[in-house]
């Protein structure tokens, strides 16, 4: 059975974390049980169209702007006049170091960096290390990974919270 969306925000007033005013609107709200909660994963904070659940059951629609992405803190208005406060996740990510000088596999991390925006997978480089988001399951990227054989090359996993959001490079063909 398909869950039937209850409310739709499409309506943005500001992040309570920047405006005062807001963040006690939101507080008067709750109290009045006029406020729904939900948490998104970072990834789906990029989309236009989100479905999410609040933390009270009611399925809430959003509609927004592809190009940006929610924060901790944002706040809209849904049309029934009940306001919708964002929480993040933290983010789970997949985090490849080395413990071997690479100069020698340069080739196989050039096809690497290929074959995973091919894919789609967005990447970060940071200090020397490659962090993947894991928009899919991490067993099939490390799958892919493992292909290489690239020596030294070590696969972990770190969570990271929604104040230390990446901006990962998205791949796509345009024609």
């Amino acid at each position: 059975m398909v869950e039937q969306i209850r409310e739709i925000a499409e309506t943005y007033l500001g992040n309570l974390t920047k405006d005062s005013n807001l963040s006690k609107k939101v507080k008067s709200a709750c109290t009045l049980d006029n406020c729904l909660e939900i948490y998104l994963s970072q990834t789906d904070s990029g989309k236009g169209r989100i479905q999410a659940q609040s933390t009270s059951g009611i399925i809430v629609g959003i509609i927004k702007s592809r190009d940006w992405s929610l924060c901790e803190g944002d706040v809209f208005i849904t049309k029934s006049g009940k306001l919708l406060l964002i929480h993040l996740q933290e983010q789970r990510l997949m985090v490849l170091s080395f413990t071997e000088p690479v100069e020698n596999h340069a080739i196989e991390l050039v096809h690497l960096g290929h074959v995973l925006g091919n894919h789609h997978w967005p990447i970060i480089i940071k200090k020397n290390k490659i962090y993947i988001q894991l928009i899919i399951d991490a067993a099939i990227i490390e799958a892919t990974i493992a292909k290489f054989k690239i020596p030294g090359l070590k696969i972990d996993y770190e969570l990271r919270s929604p104040q230390e959001h990446f901006h990962f490079s998205h791949h796509s063909h345009h024609s």
